[in-house]
């Protein structure tokens, strides 16, 4: 991983409020508060953008599809359930869990 892309992802977890910079000798980045705290739900949106498989079922950037009753689509129930599975385990899981799985 080159230097500018790792600088690239700690803008992002910074502005994020994930992780916290210090200039100087003795800076560096560091978590801005334990990792059992933050959710790799919000890690995840702040990176990869929305968790849901498709817009019109994002809690965080739905769109409404064009054409489609979403009452009466399938396809839009199967994949508000795919996104409440996925929730399920990345809000409940931290960067912790990431680090030690054990």
């Amino acid at each position: 991983m080159s230097v500018k892309f790792l600088e690239q992802i700690l803008v992002e977890l910074r502005s994020g409020g994930v992780v916290k910079s210090r200039r100087g000798p003795h800076g560096g980045h560091a978590l801005s508060r334990p990792a059992e705290e933050i959710a790799m739900a919000k890690v995840l949106r702040m990176m990869d953008g929305p968790i849901a498989p498709l817009a019109c079922v994002s809690l965080h950037y739905y769109e409404r599809c064009e054409d489609c009753v979403e009452e009466d689509c399938g396809l839009h129930r199967m994949m508000a359930d795919v996104r409440d599975a996925q929730l399920s385990v990345l809000e409940h899981r931290s960067l912790e869990d990431l680090l030690n799985p054990t």
